[in-house]
């Protein structure tokens, strides 16, 4: 009998897909077991609030389980487009909201619909890794900016760097770097991307994990970005609902058409129960956050009095999402330290995954126990002993 395997004779994939997997830096880190802790993983540890869960039930016992339009459910678009204008000053219509298949969905469909084979789309170095493989997947040209010694922006780079690019993309609170930026920065880069005409994309999953004295500036605040920006947010990280796969894009209508084009094409609409659990996540679940945020503060204060105490790492304060980002002095290769560490039971990120200048630095999570954090920096500690 012939074998499935044997019946496909010379298959390559498309070009978009050589592309991606020529270029990207994305690598997949284990979970917590017996013998391996893990702080490599950007995901909540917390279950998913009840009344989420509930309205979830709800939905699918009074019979709501069929197609639910491609936009989204009217309901959670209207309280979306509620939650933007609020933010914006703006009246935002139903219009200018796409519900997505998680923040990816969101991401995905919003760089797809931009960006054109070779066109310039500008991103820091170091940032989230999924942002450079769809750009390349679209064919278009990645221009990393290295950032500042302290992880924050380095605007005048980004000036040069915004001249005939078509795309930026950011996401605030920063994800390796766990940087939030001012209200000056993004004051700053408004007026850069008004002047040199450039479209934007502003990711702001981690939005309610902000640990600042200062009040969170979101590119919804900043007149500068109006116009020309899809604002992409997930209900993963603030309400613990990263298995639900739901987050949602806001923007100009034109560009909201566009993203839904790619959207609806690739995936259709979202499930429609769990979008009225995102509407009780909304309307429902502040509280939540709330206790949630708390818990993160004091793994963040356990993490970083850990790192610090430890010789031969430099943290930069980080001041959201739940990511602390340290370099280290040992002359070896990011890659090579995971490798290292891994021996030592204890799984992190490298930061080469993030962009070259991400180098000589690695990325660890404390979206989980105080007592996994614990024994992850013990382990951490001894590992980077071994290498003095």
């Amino acid at each position: 009998m012939v074998s499935q395997q044997d019946a496909i004779i010379d298959f390559t994939a498309a070009e978009a897909v050589l592309r991606v997997e020529r270029t990207s830096l994305r690598v997949q880190q284990p979970a917590t077991t017996a013998d391996m802790v893990s702080l490599a993983v950007g995901e909540p540890d917390f279950d998913t609030p009840p009344r989420i869960i509930a309205a979830a039930a709800r939905a699918l016992k009074q019979g709501l389980t069929h197609y639910a339009p491609l936009l989204g459910e009217k309901p959670l678009c209207q309280a979306l487009a509620n939650r933007v204008a609020a933010r914006s000053g703006v009246a935002v219509s139903v219009g200018e909201i796409l519900v997505t298949h998680g923040g990816t969905g969101g991401l995905s469909a919003a760089i797809l619909s931009i960006v054109n084979p070779g066109d310039r789309v500008v991103i820091p170095d170091p940032t989230y890794s999924l942002y450079a493989d769809l750009v390349n997947m679209a064919g278009g040209i990645c221009v990393p900016v290295p950032c500042q010694a302290d992880l924050h922006w380095d605007l005048a780079a980004l000036e040069q760097a915004m001249q005939g690019a078509r795309l930026f993309v950011f996401c605030n609170p920063g994800n390796p770097t766990g940087i939030v930026h001012t209200r000056e920065e993004m004051t700053a880069l408004g007026d850069i991307i008004q002047a040199s005409n450039t479209l934007v994309i502003a990711d702001e999953a981690y939005s309610d994990l902000v640990f600042t004295d200062q009040p969170f500036t979101s590119a919804l605040d900043i007149p500068a970005f109006r116009g020309r920006t899809l604002y992409c947010q997930t209900f993963s990280k603030s309400y613990a609902m990263t298995g639900w796969r739901v987050g949602y894009l806001a923007g100009p209508a034109a560009m909201i058409a566009a993203a839904a084009r790619v959207h609806n094409t690739a995936n259709g609409s979202v499930n429609t129960a769990v979008q009225y659990a995102a509407l009780a996540a909304i309307e429902e679940c502040d509280q939540d956050v709330l206790e949630m945020h708390k818990i993160y503060r004091e793994r963040r204060a356990l993490m970083i009095a850990g790192l610090s105490a430890i010789p031969g790492l430099t943290l930069n304060q980080p001041e959201g999402a739940f990511y602390c980002f340290p370099s280290y002095s040992a002359a070896v290769s990011s890659v090579e330290m995971v490798s290292i560490l891994r021996g030592f039971g204890i799984a992190v990120r490298p930061g080469s995954e993030f962009g070259a200048a991400g180098e000589s630095h690695i990325r660890l999570s404390y979206a989980t126990s105080k007592e996994i954090i614990a024994e992850g920096l013990a382990r951490l500690k001894l590992g980077l002993a071994s290498l003095s």
